[in-house]
């Protein structure tokens, strides 16, 4: 089992940073150490100078104890700052190494999981490392030293007393301990229902134009407010618990002072300490329930951290995908003496055990042919097209391109092999060309323009304010069916060897898809076409017709033999022609 990303990467930032380090483990050791010396030197002026009024000396000492105090402040200073700065350090990094990991998991964790609760790793999860760290780990840490270091004083005063602070901790610690469990539960409880709803926001931002065409407001509305209704629930618990903490450490607090007081008063003299001692005692246990009573406040922040810890944890645990072959090229593949024919060998997928989406698919498409795929809607299509560009690993099988596993090809290498056009057209943030190119370095301007050339936009796009260096907005500077073209653009601009398109004229007007149409029957000349169509008579112009049925391919060949010898396909084709 890996170690604890967050474990790994603290360790990482501390040994990057040895000099830093080093400075807040001496920090943190003068903070303890002298925060125990105020509770003497009020002993020494009380018994010494205050008692007998003795005013000799007592001007160094309380020029002593303020210096003290001074320096326990800037020390504390300089370790609030420490620990800000690694706590940035250990979020910047955590970050990193969650993109990176994000990079080699398997696609099947982002079917798994709502872009709400992906986007919760990187924002409050990583937030809550950082308090774990900065006001949690290490500030409890000082704190507990702080305890050991004014029991020890406690006891060098009075050994009855040092019995009494010795029954305190454990007592203090029972208390703490139970509220720690029920906070934790109540702190994943509120980070998963903010992942809920996070989700639910980037959902009704998504479908917003659909809300608002079907009157739907009240039902999001609704959804949204049970959610916040639960959450909220959630946030009370956890306030309740940190409310009711310090104020029980604050009864506790007086009533032992109290005992204090009356153990040493003249009638009982149980103690048997003098008044410099009592007012030093007194200070001390004001001391030590002063870090108890601060472990609560930090209490919360702990258990955010380790919910949020687990949570990362979960993330950097998921299955990464098989390391690819780094030395396959897409030259290689492609070579004259390559058959980049894709072969299917007994493929078979699912998202979950035991609920297979395809069944033992085996089919041979040659090279330079097109191929369209028919069945009804969630057949297993687009998820086959997933498959086929080794963004999906079968659950058994394997398909090949020449005679390379699809999967074991690199990703950097894909895009030369691979172009994929989707029914709808993803922007990116930046410039025109960088919509086409997609940050390629391989791809130069000039391949841009060419490609913008090829569907018919390099004139629209130089009317614009600065031509292929224009900021893109999703909404306002393209048509629906030039976006089409520049999923065709972008698929085809590294002149891969296999085109797929995923109904790409859906939703298109009927002059529109002519256009779009046009353009495709260029960019399919001397490739592999392989599509997804709905509708029957796009598809008599392809040389194989795979038609998939529950998983499994029911009938695969020419349209002129599936027109002949497939019932369902000649009525869906005779109903098309009707309308």
């Amino acid at each position: 089992m890996k170690r604890s990303l967050t474990t790994k990467t603290i360790m990482q930032v501390f040994r990057q940073h040895i000099v830093m380090s080093l400075a807040l483990v001496f920090v943190i050791i003068a903070v303890v150490l002298l925060s125990l010396i105020p509770p003497q030197l009020l002993k020494s002026i009380i018994d010494n100078n205050l008692v007998p009024r003795n005013t000799e000396g007592l001007l160094k000492l309380a020029l002593t104890y303020l210096g003290v105090l001074i320096l326990i402040g800037i020390f504390d200073f300089f370790k609030g700052g420490l620990l800000t700065v690694f706590g940035q350090k250990i979020v910047n990094n955590l970050r990193k190494e969650l993109t990176y990991k994000l990079e080699r998991i398997s696609t099947n964790y982002f079917s798994a999981n709502t872009p709400g609760a992906v986007t919760s790793r990187f924002t409050n999860d990583v937030e809550n490392v950082n308090s774990l760290f900065a006001d949690g780990i290490i500030s409890m840490v000082i704190d507990c030293f702080k305890i050991i270091g004014i029991v020890i004083s406690i006891w060098m005063f009075s050994a009855k007393l040092g019995i009494v602070a010795l029954c305190l901790v454990p007592l203090i610690y029972t208390v703490t301990r139970a509220f720690q469990k029920r906070m934790l539960a109540a702190q994943v409880k509120n980070l998963e229902q903010l992942g809920r709803v996070n989700a639910h926001i980037s959902e009704s931002l998504k479908n917003v134009h659909m809300i608002k065409s079907f009157s739907k407001e009240t039902y999001m509305e609704k959804l949204y407010l049970k959610r916040l209704e639960d959450n909220f629930h959630t946030i009370e618990r956890v306030n309740f618990y940190d409310s009711c903490y310090s104020p029980i450490i604050q009864v506790t607090r007086a009533l032992v002072i109290s005992l204090i007081v009356l153990l040493s008063s003249s009638q009982l003299n149980f103690l048997g300490i003098s008044l410099g001692m009592v007012a030093a005692s007194i200070d001390l246990i004001s001391n030590l329930f002063s870090p108890i009573e601060t472990l609560g406040m930090e209490l919360q922040n702990v258990q955010k951290g380790i919910s949020g810890v687990r949570r990362i944890n979960d993330c950097y645990l998921e299955p990464e995908e098989p390391q690819k072959q780094s030395d396959i090229t897409a030259e290689e593949i492609l070579g004259e003496n390559q058959d980049a024919g894709l072969n299917f060998e007994h493929v078979s997928f699912s998202y979950e055990a035991g609920q297979p989406i395809l069944e033992n698919l085996n089919l041979n498409i040659k090279n330079g042919t097109s191929v369209t795929f028919v069945g009804r809607t969630g057949v297993g299509k687009t998820t086959l097209f997933r498959l086929i560009m080794g963004l999906l690993q079968p659950t058994s099988g394997r398909i090949l391109l020449g005679d390379i596993d699809v999967y074991e090809i690199p990703n950097s290498e894909k895009r030369r092999l691979f172009g994929y056009v989707e029914q709808q057209f993803s922007f990116i943030r930046g410039t025109v060309a960088q919509q086409i190119s997609l940050g390629d370095e391989s791809i130069s301007q000039s391949q841009v323009e060419d490609v913008m050339k090829f569907v018919g936009l390099h004139d629209y796009v130089m009317n614009m304010e600065k031509g292929y260096d224009t900021e893109v907005s999703p909404n306002g500077d393209f048509s629906q069916g030039q976006k089409q073209l520049l999923a065709i653009a972008r698929a085809i601009v590294a002149n891969p060897s296999i085109l797929l398109l995923d109904e790409v004229t859906a939703n298109l007007d009927s002059v529109t898809e002519a256009q779009i149409v046009t353009v495709l029957q260029k960019a399919k000349c001397g490739r592999t076409v392989l599509s997804i169509s709905h509708r029957m008579t796009s598809m008599l112009d392809c040389d194989t017709i795979v038609l998939l049925e529950d998983g499994q391919i029911c009938a695969a060949g020419s349209p002129a033999d599936i027109l002949a010898n497939d019932d369902w396909f000649s009525r869906q084709l005779q109903l098309e022609q009707n309308t």
